[in-house]
């Protein structure tokens, strides 16, 4: 196979390609239209468009081909699509795009995205938040339901889009950009305590996954495996992938989050020293 047909979609998917291509194009024409005051800067652009190229490649080239047949690539698709897809995204910070969606939109179009954003800010709860994220992963991963998912076109669609939308809710709600002192963004100390909560699940799940002796997720079994790679390894790399890189992306988030609030508290400390002293403040 030429390199070009690597690229090209090996279950090709009109709906996957037009949201993709929606997004860049949205986002390029809201570069293009908005104030260079508000316009982000050409380090957060490449983060974005990364993101986005990360997602798209691993549901719409043949690297989804190799997910279908080899249980270690799965894993890293679902570690790009549910981790770092959404990681660099959110680090991106496109709320200044999104805003200027929201602004570019109608009084109608406005009114049909009110529903949505009442569902957006439910599944914003952190308790709910949690559980969503690392109840996915239990889901998607349960043996009948994987064998089911790995089986079926429409469940295999649902399994990865659900892994993608929930992750870009999930690290928004971490890396959200606004600082919870002057909005109502959640609190430093929260996101670090979910961050930690949601990695014990995984390592658990990924260690099970390790250490089991016999096959867990036989449907590679029954469709054969795109190498001839022996089934206990691809079991092996695959627990490997669930356990121990989404332990590292919580540890890199709650770094992202430490260095967030103490930037805060350095700036508040600049500036409550440059406050004039008052008469009758002095000691």
């Amino acid at each position: 196979m030429s390199a070009a047909g690597y690229l090209l979609p090996y279950d090709f998917s009109p709906l996957t390609v037009f949201s993709f291509a929606a997004v860049l194009g949205l986002y390029g024409i809201a570069l293009l239209q908005m104030p260079a005051a508000d316009r982000p800067g050409p380090i957060r652009i490449v983060t974005f468009v990364l993101g986005v190229m990360l997602c798209y490649t691993v549901m719409q080239t043949r690297f989804d081909y190799y997910s279908q047949y080899m249980f270690f690539v799965h894993r890293g698709q679902h570690l790009i699509l549910h981790h770092l897809g959404p990681i660099l995204i959110a680090l991106s910070n496109p709320l200044p795009i999104a805003r200027y969606w929201y602004g570019f939109a109608g009084p109608g179009s406005r009114r049909l995205l009110a529903p949505l954003g009442w569902l957006y800010r439910l599944l914003q709860q952190p308790a709910i938040a949690a559980l969503l994220f690392v109840g996915l992963i239990f889901f998607w991963l349960w043996p009948p339901i994987h064998f089911d998912a790995m089986l079926s076109r429409q469940l295999y669609w649902l399994m990865n889009w659900s892994m993608l939308l929930d992750g870009l809710l999930f690290w928004w709600l971490i890396l959200d950009s606004r600082s919870p002192a002057v909005g109502n963004a959640l609190g430093y100390g929260k996101r670090i305590l979910l961050l930690a909560l949601v990695a014990i699940p995984q390592m658990i799940l990924g260690a099970w996954i390790v250490f089991s002796r016999g096959m867990v997720y036989d449907v590679y079994e029954v469709c054969g495996r795109a190498w001839p790679m022996p089934p206990e390894t691809d079991q092996l790399l695959g627990g490997l992938l669930t356990w121990i890189p989404p332990a590292m992306m919580s540890i890199v988030g709650i770094l992202i989050i430490l260095r967030r609030a103490m930037h805060e508290d350095d700036g508040r400390a600049r500036r409550q020293s440059r406050q004039p002293i008052t008469e009758g403040s002095a000691p």
